[in-house]
């Protein structure tokens, strides 16, 4: 059975990959800086989101899994985690 994750903002304002059925620890987390917050002030979500995805094929490429398409993932709906 295939596991369903999604990208959500947390509470501190990091993104993060977790288990949509909310279990467990985040699996990735990422922090920007204010600098580049400031500097891409709402395009770091973007950003994150292809990082994680890269990552995402990336661990399916290592493992020899077949990642589904990526675009799976559910997308940040503007949810932050408390």
């Amino acid at each position: 059975m295939a596991s369903v994750f999604e990208i959500v903002e947390l509470s501190d304002g990091d993104i993060a990959l977790k288990r949509s059925d909310g279990e467990g620890e985040p699996l990735v987390r990422i922090t920007f800086s204010v600098d580049a917050k400031e500097s891409f002030p709402e395009q770091h979500i973007e950003i994150a989101k292809a990082m994680i995805e890269a990552g995402v094929r990336k661990v399916g490429e290592l493992s020899g899994v077949e990642v589904e398409d990526t675009s799976a993932i559910a997308d940040l709906e503007h949810r932050v985690i408390h």
